[in-house]
């Protein structure tokens, strides 16, 4: 098959993408800003590739076969190759210190926005449940010392036994003389 012009062109093209590929095509190289936070390109790729070629003379193909017989003669080339690429970038890995974010650069729908919102509203919940958690504790301490200082009071006076209220005491005269 060597013969065949078509190898020729097939070759060069698929050297041509061979260089214009690498693993950076996908996942970029690492952009480090002054703030030591690291962001990664990903890209989307689309390759194609299409080759063809024809051999063709003016004579029929029967011409050409006794032709052939004769004396050994090559039929005109004609032919081409082509190839594309296509690339998108579709996400960027943001790594910062306190974690790795996927900060995607299309939303196909609500629900993927939503997906990508659901660790920042964790995150914000978290925070707001923790203070809460430590304003009913700061609560729960403050009640627990005035409960201790009230025991400590109760403790220090003398309890004396209460008094039993005086029973009415009732006068009366009796005066038989009426009767």
């Amino acid at each position: 098959m060597s013969d065949y012009p078509i190898e020729g062109l097939m070759n060069t093209a698929m050297n041509s993408i061979k260089e214009m590929i690498d693993v950076n095509t996908i996942i970029g190289e690492p952009i480090e800003t002054s703030n030591n936070v690291c962001v990664i390109p990903v890209s989307k790729v689309h390759f194609g590739f299409a080759a063809g070629g024809s051999e063709f003379y003016g004579r029929t193909l029967k011409e050409f076969k006794k032709q052939q017989n004769e004396e050994p003669t090559r039929m005109p080339f004609g032919g081409g190759s082509g190839a594309g690429v296509s690339i998108s970038p579709i996400a960027f890995i943001v790594v910062q210190q306190t974690g790795v974010k996927l900060l995607s650069v299309e939303h196909s729908s609500a629900m993927d926005k939503l997906l990508d919102l659901v660790p920042d509203i964790v995150d914000k919940v978290n925070v707001i449940l923790d203070k809460q958690l430590n304003k009913i504790e700061n609560k729960n301490k403050k009640l627990n010392e005035i409960a201790n200082n009230v025991k400590v009071v109760n403790n220090n006076q003398k309890q004396e036994p209460k008094k039993q209220p005086a029973r009415p005491t009732y006068e009366t005269e009796y005066d038989e003389t009426d009767m």
